[in-house]
């Protein structure tokens, strides 16, 4: 069995060393050393709670090019779950529940490219997306997937089978609009056609 590595980093190094402690035992896991590099580790950080501290770290290691981050606060409210997922944080388990075997299951997850929060912080971040969705990006015409409501329209009528003379006319858009858009789209979030852009819309139930 291949072995995930993982670095554990904190605030202080006695978490650093508890933590990096129970996860040594673990067969499925390599926890290297402080001195210890592998490009591929996934970053597991553990703090009190989301202050500037903890997330300048979390900043520093995303930027240094970890995509995947896993952390391990004692509490953490709306803005510092925000500020986490905004700076690649994909698992989560709170101090008070990371046991050896949630940890390595939760680490497991990340590395297949899952994504493991608590069912209650998933609730509380899908709320404050909601809430983004209404009161900023909706005004604007604008999704939480960077289309806007023409391109959505679009993509709907595309789907329905609707070729580009029809679906100008039901959009009262000229066919070189059309056209435009679908342009726009498919090279904007790097789709390869019209179909592609349509599954794309589909899969995040956008249509």
């Amino acid at each position: 069995m291949e072995r995930v590595a993982v670095s554990v980093h904190a605030a202080d190094p006695i978490s650093r060393l508890g933590m990096a402690t129970q996860l040594r035992p673990r067969p499925e896991l390599h926890v290297l050393s402080a001195t210890e590099e592998a490009p591929d580790a996934l970053p597991l950080v553990v703090v009190e709670r989301l202050d500037d501290e903890a997330v300048g770290l979390l900043r520093r290691l995303h930027r240094g090019g970890a995509k995947r981050l896993i952390l391990v606060p004692a509490t953490i409210d709306d803005l510092g779950l925000s500020a986490a997922v905004e700076h690649g944080v994909v698992g989560l388990v709170r101090r008070s529940e990371a046991s050896a075997e949630r940890m390595a299951h939760v680490i497991m997850a990340v590395a297949r490219g899952e994504g493991a929060l608590p069912a209650d912080l998933l609730a509380r971040l899908m709320a404050q997306m909601g809430r983004l969705q209404r009161q900023v990006l909706e005004p604007r015409g604008l999704n939480l997937l960077g289309l806007s409501t023409r391109e959505v329209e679009v993509l709907r009528l595309v789907a329905d089978g609707h070729d580009t003379r029809e679906i100008a006319a039901e959009l009262s858009y000229s066919e070189r609009t059309v056209k435009n858009v679908l342009h726009d789209v498919t090279r904007r979030l790097q789709l390869r056609n019209r179909a592609h852009a349509v599954a794309y819309a589909l899969r995040n139930g956008l249509i």
